[in-house]
């Protein structure tokens, strides 16, 4: 767990605040005026933490209320041992925090890699909470007709996926993710694709790896990956039919960048079209997996008109 005063050369400038409302000290940012009529909430995946939205949390929240968690078992928030780290309890943790802990209405999700699947299952909880959806390379687990053939054709074409399913077969998996703090920043660049190499300073590493200081610390980020390439004890009911149709009425869009290597265009792309049949898809041509890094300008202006759009 990175501490709270750590502010990475301050380039992680917001205040740290927390909750134990789901049994574990979790860390969220909470910035801009408490009393927007709007939220946005800003989700992570793998193998980031709230870092990685840095460029837009201070422009959205001159305007928004921004909330900005930290998964568990990443960034500044605890990684517990007694946790199953599966995917519906990263969605319970963030349903405790969102309705209990702030009791946040009029969301816009914004949703990057897992915080796709963990907050479509948040959403799909609570429809009447939401207000919008922006997607950036990520999936949205609906149970749409098609779904998951295409997952499944992701998962034997990816370069990270192909990656894991061979480290998982040969035991090297928990090796190599349970070292995330000295294998993170390369994992990231080469199998997930980051385009621009400029922005990969001492201090961006520093700020990836910061968390993972032992094995230990690498439950998070070594079970998001084994859910999908190793036996998956979780079983989830098929979602509401009533609240994926609310969630699709909902204003949507897609910014996919075009260079990653980890949840590929030509799976990703179908795979929202077919459940947004009339939203947005924009296409950030340069952009690799994680498009907040790559292209922070082009990111902030497309979600700033597609929030005064709708």
């Amino acid at each position: 767990m990175i501490s709270a005063e750590e502010d990475f050369d301050r380039t992680w400038p917001f205040p740290a605040r927390y909750t134990e409302k789901a049994g574990f000290r979790q860390h969220y940012v909470d910035e801009g005026p408490r009393e927007a009529a709007e939220t946005l909430v800003l989700l992570h995946g793998e193998p980031t933490w709230g870092y990685l939205w840095r460029h837009l949390i201070g422009p959205l929240s001159r305007t928004h209320r921004v909330v900005v968690p930290d998964h568990m078992g990443f960034g500044k928030s605890a990684t517990p041992a007694d946790s199953s780290y599966l995917a519906g309890e990263h969605i319970d943790n963030l349903e405790m925090l969102l309705t209990d802990v702030l009791d946040l209405d009029r969301i816009t999700l914004v949703l990057h890699d897992w915080g796709g699947p963990i907050g479509t299952g948040f959403a799909l909880r609570h429809p009447g909470r939401i207000a919008r959806v922006f997607a950036t390379n990520t999936v949205l687990p609906l149970g749409l007709p098609g779904y998951a053939e295409l997952m499944a054709a992701n998962l034997a074409d990816s370069a990270w996926f192909r990656w894991a399913r061979a480290a998982h077969a040969d035991g090297s998996l928990e090796e190599v993710l349970g070292n995330a703090g000295s294998t993170i920043t390369h994992l990231m660049l080469a199998l997930q694709t980051v385009t621009r190499p400029e922005i990969v300073t001492p201090t961006w590493i520093r700020a990836y790896a910061a968390h993972f200081t032992s094995r230990a610390e690498c439950r998070g980020v070594l079970r998001f990956p084994q859910q999908l390439v190793a036996p998956n004890e979780e079983t989830t009911a098929p979602p509401d039919p009533a609240a994926v149709a609310e969630l699709r009425a909902k204003p949507a869009m897609l910014a996919e960048g075009m260079c990653d290597t980890a949840l590929l265009p030509r799976y990703v792309i179908p795979a929202f079209r077919a459940a947004f049949p009339e939203a947005p898809i924009v296409e950030l041509a340069g952009a690799g997996h994680f498009t907040p890094e790559d292209a922070p300008e082009p990111l902030l202006a497309l979600l700033e008109l597609f929030l005064h759009a709708h």
